[in-house]
């Protein structure tokens, strides 16, 4: 782990190669997003859900295995226990239904079935993509008026970077996105807000001070993270684990958001040290864009004698 006085030595090569390998990652997911895509969920594509259980344990490949043998094609098994399990299909609904219900080893009981057209899958991913663009919207008009535009551009390279990396981790590998991996991109957007307000305000803060213009914007940098990065790293560990905890116990439902949220905070903390500071850096960030400008009358009353 990185410690405040070894990040005062080192922080600047360390921030420049983080900036360096997260501008890799998101060329990477994005080429991946572009050439693979997302693998669309239920939620989105619509089509029938059947829930049902056994009476007998089946473990996951045995229940494959016997819906395979029906003829059955795409369609996704979603195990919620030994004897729970949750079956969508896209097309229309096959024959495996009927004929697992033949089988007396099995017990199979129907405990719901429903439909999802396409019409309200399309919707819902309208409103979702919806939903996240106000959210990078207000972001945007929030940062705009929080901070100077460097380091208003800095949180937002960031936030864009949180995001792409996310999707093309879920491209990539091809896990479902689905309308809780949506909840969680937004969930993302204020976790990545978070960590780069925290370190933009320190930065600002340092700027302002009287002794600032003595210090390189390099240095003012290196100290504002150092001094926040024991906060930083308290608040990703603790949301890390709780985090961890879902996608360990709370089954296959919450996967895609647990996966999400997770990767999300692990970039984000990244990018608030790597990207929202060092991006200022690199378009000019100095001490002079935080000194109180005064107008003629002001500056000529100060000057009287």
């Amino acid at each position: 782990m990185i410690s405040r006085d070894s990040f005062l030595k080192n922080g600047t090569p360390i921030r420049y190669a983080g900036l360096i390998i997260s501008v890799l990652f998101v060329l990477l997911s994005g080429f991946s997003v572009v050439n693979k895509g997302l693998n669309i969920g239920f939620d989105f594509t619509g089509g029938y859900l059947t829930e049902f259980t056994t009476a007998v344990a089946v473990n996951d490949t045995q229940m494959q295995q016997k819906i395979a043998a029906t003829g059955t094609k795409n369609y996704v098994l979603t195990a919620q226990s030994a004897q729970h399990f949750q079956i969508k299909e896209s097309a229309e609904q096959s024959m495996w239904l009927q004929a697992l219900k033949q089988d007396p080893t099995l017990g199979l009981e129907v405990i719901s079935s429903s439909y999802l057209g396409s019409q309200v899958g399309d919707e819902l991913l309208e409103q979702g993509v919806l939903a996240l663009f106000t959210a990078m919207v207000a972001v945007m008009l929030y940062l705009a008026v929080r901070f100077e535009w460097r380091l208003a551009i800095g949180a937002v390279a960031a936030l864009f970077h949180d995001i792409i990396i996310v999707l093309g981790l879920f491209s990539w590998l091809q896990l479902e996105f689905n309308l809780t991996v949506l909840a969680s991109l937004l969930a993302i957007i204020g976790y990545s807000l978070n960590d780069s307000i925290i370190v933009g305000d320190k930065v600002r803060e340092l700027l302002r001070h009287d002794n600032a213009a003595q210090l390189t914007v390099n240095n003012v940098i290196n100290n504002a993270i150092s001094s926040t990065l024991t906060r930083t790293l308290i608040t990703s560990g603790t949301t890390l684990a709780t985090v961890g905890s879902v996608w360990l116990f709370a089954g296959a439902p919450l996967q895609g958001f647990s996966v999400a949220l997770f990767a999300g905070i692990v970039f984000g903390t990244v990018s608030s040290i790597c990207i929202a500071v060092t991006l200022p850096q690199l378009l000019g960030l100095s001490a002079e864009n935080y000194k109180l400008k005064l107008d003629e009358k002001s500056q000529a009353l100060m000057d009287m004698p």
